[in-house]
Parts: structure tokens; sequence; C-alpha cells
């Protein structure tokens, strides 16, 4: 009996297939891609007006305590949250040069100029702020039939 079974394990019984057919005739397949785009821009200019300053003594009939002028020393502004540093002349009475007239008993005409312009100042800022934001939609729509 165990050889009769062990025959049947190896005997082939044939199978037929049968064949698939499609059971549609037509078909569509649709696709969209939607993209959203966001951009968010500052941009700040500054302008200054000059790069350094100007100091000037003129003058007939005066003498100097032997400076002509003052020791340079930094400026901090802070304007708009930003920090601007400036060089330019320490004008404080200690540090500024001493003019007298030369003779100030001889009744002598006399004249005594001085001019200071500062560097670097902050003329104008300017800030722009803009936001830009882009739609992309791609649609593709495919149309088949057998």
């Amino acid at each position: 009996m165990r050889k009769l079974l062990f025959i049947f394990l190896f005997y082939a019984i044939p199978s037929h297939a049968q064949p698939v057919t499609p059971a549609f005739s037509t078909g569509t397949m649709s696709s969209t891609s939607n993209t959203t785009t966001s951009i968010s821009e500052t941009v700040v200019s500054t302008d200054y007006f000059g790069n350094s300053y100007e100091y000037s003594v003129t003058g007939t009939g005066i003498t100097t305590d032997g400076a002509v002028a003052p020791n340079t020393t930094e400026f901090n502004t802070l304007i708009n949250g930003q920090t601007y540093t400036y060089t330019g002349l320490d004008l404080s009475k200690d540090n500024k040069p001493v003019f007298t007239l030369a003779d100030p008993t001889s009744g002598a005409a006399f004249q005594y100029s001085e001019t200071y312009r500062g560097g670097g100042g902050v003329s104008n800022i300017t800030t722009i702020t803009r936001q830009i934001e882009s739609e992309s939609v791609i649609t593709s729509h495919s149309v088949f039939s057998q």
C-alpha cells in the first residue's frame, strides 16, 4: 500500500489553463499635484553721509597750547535696533586744543575759525519686507482602451 501511494505522488495529472481576458473596454486615470511656495524676505538699505571727519582751524594773531587737533574716538549709535560705529573727534573740554590771543594787550586784529564735520552719519535707512506666494498645479489625465 505504501508503494502504491508513493507511485501516485509521482504520477502527473494534466492541468489546463484558461485564458484571462480583461473585463473592461476603456478606462481613465487622473493625477493632480499641487505645490505651494512661500518666500519671505527683508532687505535693509543704509545710506551714509561722509565716510570721514573733517576738522580745520584757521586764524591770525592766535596761538595754541601745542596740540592742533583733538584725539579721535569711536561713537556708537543705536538706530532701529542696529548699532552703528563711527570714528570722530573727542571734542570734550579736556581734550580740545586751547587757542589764545598772541598779544592780548596790543589791541591788534585777530581772526579765529574752527570747523568740524563728523563722519559716517546715517542719513537714511530703508527697510523693504515682502512676501511672495506661488502655487503650481499639475494635472495629468490618461485615457486607455482595449
